[in-house]
């Protein structure tokens, strides 16, 4: 896929809305899943025989990803096959396993605990990695973001990052940035200033979409996806301020599945030592991010 492809797939403000009514048919109850179109890695022997088998046994991974934070996980333009830098990434990791990728569009808070319940067998979602989700799962890092806010173009309502006292801030439900927001809100009712409204949605889809139409005053979200909210609505949203703090990616899997976790792991590294990796973070705009080997580990620590 060229990046004139991608751009072609959220070209507006229009594209976005269109995209959240087709997630709104695919995620959820009752998801379609689709595999990737992209070419895999070739298998390594040595990894694809550290997968137990219990996993490699159908010669898949089923993954659950909530398909509405472009460009790392998002609907191509068929309206089911999942796409993006995630999905990437996670099918080169899969294919040195010698495994196919079964993604399934899943509301961004139902995929930790269906990995729990065992109806995924991993979640790639750009989940940052922290103690609560490490004792609900084990966590594979591979990426680094920090936090951006995005507002309409020209700021008309004047957000300010430090002073958002009495504005309204859209944020997708259950990411970090939903904390950051709350903790911002508490130190305003602090100083006797009204709070931050903070509206969460399912998807961050819908929240570009509101900054876009005017219904929110600004929205935060993780760097890769708002440098790519503003290049793909023609110029409505511009990013505010400058990015900060740090929210690493981790892959999850089942809390039991610690060699599976390993296999992961050391899948991730091959395919930052082969250059695969590189590869694809570059053909996504977020070479920033990138982790070396040594920093993929299993339940990292964190700030």
């Amino acid at each position: 896929m060229t990046r004139q492809h991608i751009r072609r797939i959220l070209a507006s403000g229009g594209a976005l809305l269109a995209i959240g009514t087709t997630l709104a048919g695919c995620g959820g109850d009752d998801p379609s899943a689709t595999e990737s179109p992209e070419a895999k890695t070739t298998p390594e022997s040595e990894l694809a025989a550290l997968v137990p088998d219990s996993i490699a046994s159908d010669g898949k991974i089923r993954v659950g990803t909530d398909a509405s934070y472009a460009p790392n996980e998002f609907l191509d333009a068929d309206g089911k096959t999942v796409i993006g830098m995630d999905v990437e990434l996670f099918d080169a990791i899969a294919g040195k396993l010698d495994l196919d990728v079964e993604w399934v569009p899943s509301a961004f808070g139902d995929i930790i605990p269906a990995i729990q319940s065992g109806k995924y067998e991993a979640g790639v979602s750009s989940f940052t990695i922290n103690a609560e989700r490490m004792e609900q799962t084990q966590m594979i890092a591979y990426f680094n973001s920090p936090i951006q806010w995005v507002t309409t173009k020209g700021n008309p309502k004047k957000v300010d990052i430090d002073n958002a006292c009495g504005l309204t801030i859209g944020v997708q439900k259950d990411t970090i940035e939903v904390p950051d927001l709350q903790e911002r809100s508490k130190k305003c009712e602090a100083a006797g200033e009204p709070a931050i409204t903070i509206n969460q949605y399912p998807g961050q889809d819908t929240v570009t979409t509101n900054v876009v139409t005017g219904k929110e005053d600004a929205m935060t979200a993780d760097l890769p996806i708002a440098v790519y909210a503003v290049e793909q609505t023609g110029g409505k949203l511009e990013l505010l301020g400058e990015p900060y703090g740090n929210a690493p990616y981790g892959i999850a899997v089942n809390k039991d599945e610690t060699e599976f976790a390993e296999a992961i792991q050391k899948a991730t590294q091959a395919i930052i030592e082969d250059g695969t990796y590189a590869d694809i973070l570059g053909k996504w705009g977020n070479d920033k991010g990138a982790v070396t080997a040594e920093q993929v580990q299993v339940n990292p620590s964190t700030p």
